[in-house]
């Protein structure tokens, strides 16, 4: 028996907006205070993962992985989120990514089931800011699941809740880790972005520009 598209799930950041600026400002100036200097090149390392494992990653590369306690910890994990938050006030519907808005509208208008899966805390507002949290049936963030993509859980629990199976699902993402995860969940995945650090994801286009209800259901059905 064949499958059928039931629904398309979708990360957050590189997908529906471009946070990835903004999580960047935010981690060089933490990882500053406390010595340590990172770029954009090692920014892409951070994509697709947890908040507290993101520190953990600044912390190897810097060296210090041993010198703050838990606590230590949790209170640069909270500053970075502060500076974040206030970075994202400013954020409005002409920050989504090309082709988002119309694509959720044709999704919705030809009975897909969306769902968001984002390790970001702050999903609910970035969504409300971007006046898009109306399109999505089913939202899950980091506070909803016990580990961070690569696992898979986040778009198997998106999956559950929106009713669907995985192999019935679709999901798109702009990070390596996301890809992975996405597989790991069975589901068809499109990556946007590079073709070497996406090198899992069964489509890769390099912007959201090209999707489309049509371009989706044809790469799902020919995919399967």
């Amino acid at each position: 028996m064949g499958v059928e598209l039931e629904a398309v799930i979708f990360d957050l950041d590189g997908v529906i907006t471009d946070t990835a600026e903004f999580h960047f400002i935010a981690w060089k100036n933490i990882a500053e205070e406390i010595g340590i200097k990172i770029d954009r090149s090692f920014n892409e390392a951070l994509k697709g993962v947890s908040r507290t494992e993101s520190l953990e990653r600044i912390l190897r590369y810097g060296g210090r992985e041993g010198d703050f306690s838990q606590e230590e910890k949790e209170i640069l994990a909270r500053k970075k989120n502060s500076l974040y938050k206030e970075l994202i006030t400013k954020i409005t519907r002409v920050d989504l990514l090309p082709g988002i808005w119309d694509l959720l509208q044709d999704l919705r208008s030809g009975g897909i089931k969306l769902g968001l899966a984002s390790m970001s805390k702050n999903v609910f507002s970035v969504v409300d800011n971007l006046q898009v949290r109306k399109f999505f049936d089913v939202i899950v963030d980091v506070r909803e699941v016990e580990r961070g993509k690569p696992d898979p859980e986040i778009f198997l629990r998106a999956a559950k809740d929106l009713g669907v199976q995985p192999k019935d699902c679709l999901a798109i993402e702009d990070a390596e880790a996301g890809v992975k995860a996405i597989k790991k969940a069975g589901m068809f995945a499109i990556g946007i972005g590079s073709e070497k650090e996406l090198a899992e994801a069964d489509l890769i286009l390099p912007t959201t520009g090209g999707l489309s209800l049509s371009f989706i259901q044809r790469v799902f059905t020919e995919g399967n």
